[in-house]
């Protein structure tokens, strides 16, 4: 029996999930670390019974076109699907899979160290004390004792005012979608002696005793009440552009915005406004649009604006389990006698 042909739009996939998939199909790699070009995407997708892609690849009807009536299986390695026309894979009768779960440790990981880089300022110290200029451009958070190694701590001016930060003892924290991610970044928040969690989310949440206590309210009351905004919920209809300039202007002059989610539940150019006139003191973000981020977007210039490249999954284990889950929801879409084990649709 013929086996079926699989195209992966990126090379760097653990090698679990390609060794799992060779075994069964016939497998098409895009030998590049980037995202696919699209006409490459179009023109190689065509005649494929399964397509293993990712957040960087727009799945839309002008590829489901392209593919013919072949395609029987989206796998995306992704949590988040608002890449995919899933109404229009629905119509056509292809399988979906995602891979929720596996990286919700991770992405609270990632969440808590934007937090703290952020309000503690600590992107604008490093490049006070290495003598860069104090703006930040996406690289690693810290070079270890770069400071000390090429002498620009010598010529920081230090002083008892001079980078102060926003400390999360005795504070009140908002986390805006308050599902698995949402509350993996709660429970880490346990031990920083915050005063008040609140949260706003689809439904109220049933949190057991390992959970510090959390109020659900009203998304207004969240804005008005936070020194921490921290915004974990998924991108859909209703969270589309929730974060526009109503909403910055309703929080505290003092807040600090986090996003980790997607970049699309925020109106950039009100994030810039709330920033430049000093609405709220700071933001720190894993996720933007577009991504990647132009080189000289105006948020690359905000010092205030702690910027990440999508790292939120970016930990070996969880990549290697996200791929391997990519690859069984493939499979299982596929293979007679094989089940997806994580479905959209």
């Amino acid at each position: 029996m013929e086996k079926p042909k699989v195209l992966i739009t990126k090379k760097d996939v653990p090698q679990i999930a390609i060794r799992k998939l060779r075994e069964l199909c016939d497998v098409d790699i895009y030998e590049g670390s980037y995202p696919m070009p699209r006409d490459q995407l179009l023109a190689r997708v065509a005649g494929k019974d399964g397509l293993f892609c990712f957040i960087t690849d727009r799945i839309n009807t002008k590829v489901l076109d392209a593919a013919g009536r072949s395609l029987r299986v989206i796998s995306t390695m992704s949590v988040g699907y608002d890449h995919l026309s899933l109404e229009e894979m629905k119509s056509r009768d292809i399988k979906v899979g995602y891979t929720p779960d596996v990286l919700t440790d991770a992405t609270a990981e990632l969440t808590l160290a934007l937090l703290l880089a952020t309000w503690r300022r600590l992107l604008q110290a490093n490049a006070a004390a290495t003598g860069q200029r104090c703006c930040y451009r996406p690289t690693l958070l810290l070079q270890a004792n770069a400071e000390l190694n090429n002498g620009g701590w010598g010529r920081c001016v230090w002083g008892p005012v001079w980078m102060l930060g926003k400390g999360l003892s005795g504070s009140t924290v908002g986390i805006f979608g308050l599902g698995r991610t949402g509350q993996a970044v709660l429970k880490r928040l346990a031990g920083f002696n915050v005063a008040k969690f609140l949260y706003t989310s689809t439904t109220k949440k049933e949190l057991g005793g390992s959970y510090p206590v959390a109020e659900f309210v009203s998304f207004e009351r969240l804005l008005q009440e936070s020194d921490f905004v921290i915004c974990t919920a998924a991108l859909n209809e209703q969270t589309r552009a929730k974060f526009n300039k109503d909403a910055f202007a309703a929080m505290k002059n003092s807040a600090v915005f986090i996003n980790t989610s997607r970049g699309g539940l925020v109106d950039q150019e009100a994030l810039v406004w709330a920033i430049q006139t000093g609405q709220i003191r700071a933001a720190g973000l894993d996720v933007m649009t577009p991504e990647p981020l132009p080189a000289d977007h105006i948020l690359t210039t905000l010092p205030n604006c702690t910027l990440l490249p999508h790292l939120g999954t970016s930990e070996e284990r969880t990549r290697a389990a996200m791929a391997e889950l990519a690859a069984d929801n493939l499979l299982g879409g596929l293979i007679v006698g094989k089940q997806m084990p994580k479905r959209l649709c």
